[in-house]
């Protein structure tokens, strides 16, 4: 017999092998949707995307854009009102694990050989503001069907996930016609900055486990601080003020005379003294503006604030403590590169742009030229110095003049010269306090005990920490230095409550004055 005769064809061979894979693709098939909490149950991913858009979504573009976890609200409020002028829209859910991982185009393309079904809708419930009430339901999976500009069209929702690696959101658009995908996006994204949460609203970038904050950005309260209850050498309020608040009230007709609206104000003086005071005026002073806060690591996220700025004008950028990242270049090993991205944020926005840099610095010094002399990024520079008698006196009235006699303010403001605002407070609390352990109101003789406790040769770190530099007071003459505990540095007064003073009153909210 000849061999070539009894062997099968090789179109035999393929068909055989070809079925065989067939019915191998069918039991997979079968026992994944067999599985406890299978797919099984829903209609075709597929076939309900064909059934609105009218033809196979596998022929179609996927357009799509990410979305910052600080926007994912803001998206969904987009997506809410976008589509309802469709009374039959819905939303659909995705079944499955793939949806965490899988893009939309993978997923109407039936990667592995099944297609994904139908499912649930998943939901996170993410902060609008800093009170507890304020929240909001968001699609965190799911796809939304509805028409736009009378078209069908199909827009995949997702949040993110960090246990599946992913830490921004992602909005995706299928339609027949891809200038309508295009079109749609760019309504979303007006709405989204038209809409947004964080319009008007105080915030800072930075993890806060207890803050109402979604994803690395907390929702403040926006302070409430008169400008009597700010005490500063005559005209220094008036004139940041009128550089922060005055050309906010006058930008139209500064941009009809084609004057910039940039601006940058620099508050530099001791700690202690009223900087971070005189920035908590200012925010509420501004009801309505947009402010974003930023403070030691935090500064890092200065792109982002910059963006959240320039998309929610008039708004107000902070930068606490900026010579931690912006000191000269000629000192140590050279420029930090995160004083490049201070200086880039300054440089990046239009002159015409309604936002407001504050930068307040301990050691004005130590800053770098480019970041405090180069008109455009800083020009306003306000002093906030040490208080002088008068400004102690107004001080002491504001923290306990509804305790002590005028009297014993005077003489308490005489004996506390070359102390700073923060040492004020800090002198009526331990009054209050020396009153409460006596079981009596607050008096004048509590007054000078907690005086005489604070001016004490023990007192001195404790004064550092308030801002109090060595030899400011009569009393820390020469050789104040000898007797502070080993390890301890005076050479940065006012640092240990410095690093976390800002954050620790959440840092807009409760009575914490000067700082």
């Amino acid at each position: 017999m000849d061999a070539t005769t009894d062997a099968p064809s090789d179109d035999t061979s393929g068909s055989g092998t070809d079925a065989l894979l067939a019915d191998f693709q069918k039991l997979v098939r079968r026992l994944l949707e067999d599985l406890p909490g299978s797919n099984a149950g829903g209609p075709p991913l597929v076939e309900a995307l064909a059934r609105h858009l009218g033809t196979a979504p596998q022929q179609l573009a996927v357009v799509g854009f990410p979305v910052p976890a600080h926007r994912l609200v803001d998206a969904d409020i987009a997506l809410t009102e976008v589509s309802s002028p469709d009374e039959d829209a819905d939303v659909i859910g995705i079944a499955g694990d793939a949806r965490h991982h899988m893009t939309l185009g993978d997923l109407v393309h039936q990667q592995h050989g099944f297609g994904t079904t139908v499912g649930q809708v998943d939901y996170d419930r993410m902060p609008t503001g800093p009170g507890p009430d304020d929240r909001r339901q968001v699609v965190a999976s799911g796809i939304r069907l509805f028409r736009f500009e009378g078209a069908p069209v199909a827009v995949r929702q997702q949040g993110i996930n960090p246990q599946f690696g992913r830490e921004m959101g992602m909005v995706e658009v299928v339609a027949a016609d891809r200038d309508l995908s295009d079109a749609l996006i760019t309504r979303i994204q007006e709405l989204m900055d038209a809409r947004s949460v964080l319009r008007g609203q105080v915030v800072t970038f930075g993890a806060d486990p207890y803050g109402r904050g979604m994803a690395g950005l907390t929702f403040l309260e926006r302070p409430d601080v008169p400008a009597d209850a700010v005490v500063l050498p005559d005209g220094v309020l008036e004139r940041v003020a009128h550089h922060v608040v005055g050309m906010a009230e006058h930008r139209e007709q500064l941009r009809a005379h084609g004057q910039h609206l940039k601006r940058g104000v620099l508050l530099y003086g001791p700690p202690g003294t009223g900087k971070t005071h005189t920035v908590r005026h200012l925010l509420s002073a501004t009801p309505g503006t947009t402010a974003v806060l930023l403070s030691g690591g935090a500064l890092t996220q200065i792109h982002a604030a910059a963006k959240v700025a320039r998309a929610h004008q008039p708004a107000i950028v902070v930068l606490e403590d900026c010579d931690l990242v912006a000191e000269d270049r000629s000192i140590g090993m050279g420029a930090s590169p995160l004083l490049f991205e201070v200086l880039d944020a300054l440089d990046g926005l239009d002159a015409d742009a309604d936002v407001a840099f504050l930068l307040t610095t301990n050691r004005v010094e130590d800053l770098e030229v480019a970041l405090s002399q180069r008109p455009g990024r800083v020009d306003l520079a306000a002093e906030i110095p040490l208080p002088d008698l008068r400004g102690r006196v107004e001080l002491f009235r504001l923290y306990g003049g509804r305790f002590f006699s005028a009297d014993a303010v005077a003489a308490a403001a005489e004996r506390a010269e070359g102390t700073t605002a923060s040492f004020a407070k800090e002198l009526v609390r331990r009054a209050v306090l020396t009153g409460a352990l006596e079981g009596a109101p607050p008096n004048d003789d509590h007054l000078r005990t907690a005086l005489e406790e604070l001016l004490s040769d023990t007192q001195r770190l404790t004064r550092s920490l308030l801002g109090v530099q060595p030899g400011d007071h009569g009393v820390d003459g020469p050789g104040l230095e000898d007797g502070i505990p080993p390890g301890a540095t005076l050479s940065r007064p006012g640092r240990a409550q410095r690093a976390t003073g800002w954050f620790a009153y959440s840092p807009m909210s409760g009575q914490r004055y000067p700082g």
